[in-house]
């Protein structure tokens, strides 16, 4: 079993839930159920994720929970990608930087992936 506290995707996963969150407090009440769940869901699966891949005996399996993680960056970018497109949210300045943070995410997870591929 690894630590995953120790990992810096997981750590940065732990960054980009709570940027989510804040960001999900902006947002109109009436969309508590729709883009408000969607976003946070999304984000909270990104370490979840991670975490639970650490618990796995085997590289594959380990490697397929990485992979969920990358699959939750994405579909966090794309609500966010529709959140700045409705133009939900007046400044977008926030929605740009977790954008950045979620690339950023999600070329360490790729990264490693690889790594573990080639070991």
């Amino acid at each position: 079993m690894k630590d995953f506290k120790k990992l810096r995707i997981w750590q940065t996963g732990m960054e980009i839930v709570l940027k989510t969150y804040n960001l999900s407090k902006k947002l109109p009440k009436e969309e508590k159920y729709g883009l408000i769940s969607q976003l946070t869901r999304a984000a909270v699966s990104i370490p979840s994720n991670i975490a639970e891949g650490s618990s796995r005996s085997s590289d594959k399996d380990y490697k397929r929970f990485l992979e969920y993680a990358l699959g939750s960056t994405f579909e966090l970018e794309t609500v966010l990608i529709s959140v700045k497109n409705i133009k939900i949210l007046e400044k977008s300045s926030e929605i740009e930087k977790l954008q950045e943070k979620i690339i950023e995410e999600q070329k360490m997870i790729s990264s490693f992936l690889n790594h573990l591929k080639y070991h």
